[in-house]
């Protein structure tokens, strides 16, 4: 039985005597790579000509590396974008009141904050939490600034009192707000990143406001669940 691509075959015979892959050819002519493959059986290459070949495969997976990285890229920014903008459509929709202030801040303390008896505290390395834990404690129970204290756990590297005085400027808190620093001496030898100032522990000393916020998120969940 005679191809319907044998019309095309010296064409092809000729092209990849010319050193063109099977790939390049099936494109060019529009022929099955099955059909090529028979055809190219009894058409040698030489050692220039599969090194050649070889070279642009190669290439071909760098370059297909390349545009997969791009599109991974290009669907990951397109999932940050969605997930901003249905985040931002929920925030929307959340009342900026006193209740909701203090639902957020028990769930939080549900799983950041100090459990132990007699205190009211958490510690966090993130700037922001700390600063959304101060404003709770002086908008919703009153707390003064003087009550608060804050203790540094810092790595070896780091200098106390520079860090004492970072907390101090980014949660608007004196510096006599603040206690001992603590070093953790298993760091020691070991560089810390530029970003990372530690932890920073605040303490208000008012066990009611840790029992309150404990009820508060327990009881939430186990109305949810």
């Amino acid at each position: 039985m005679i191809s319907r691509w044998a019309n095309l075959k010296p064409k092809a015979v000729a092209l990849r005597r010319e050193g063109n892959s099977i790939g390049s050819i099936e494109n060019m002519l529009g022929i099955p790579r099955s059909t090529l493959s028979g055809w190219f059986r009894s058409v040698p290459l030489t050692k220039k000509q599969q090194n050649n070949l070889k070279k642009r495969w190669e290439q071909g997976l760098v370059n297909a590396r390349v545009k997969a990285v791009h599109w991974h890229n290009a669907q990951k920014k397109k999932r940050v974008e969605e997930a901003v903008q249905i985040g931002a459509e929920i925030l929307k929709r959340i009342p900026n009141d006193a209740i909701m202030l203090e639902l957020a801040l028990a769930f939080l303390y549900l799983g950041e904050g100090s459990k132990k008896h007699g205190q009211t505290g958490l510690g966090s390395s993130d700037v922001r939490i700390a600063k959304f834990f101060i404003r709770c404690m002086k908008e919703i129970y009153a707390v003064p600034t003087e009550k608060i204290r804050c203790y540094l756990h810092l790595r070896a590297d780091q200098s106390p009192e520079k860090m004492k005085r970072y907390w101090s400027k980014e949660l608007l808190l004196p510096p006599t707000n603040f206690g001992k620093a603590s070093i953790d001496k298993r760091t020691v030898g070991k560089t810390t990143y530029s970003h990372y100032k530690g932890v920073c522990l605040i303490e208000c000393g008012r066990v009611d406001i840790q029992r309150r916020l404990m009820y508060i998120a327990n009881g939430f969940c186990d109305r949810v669940s």
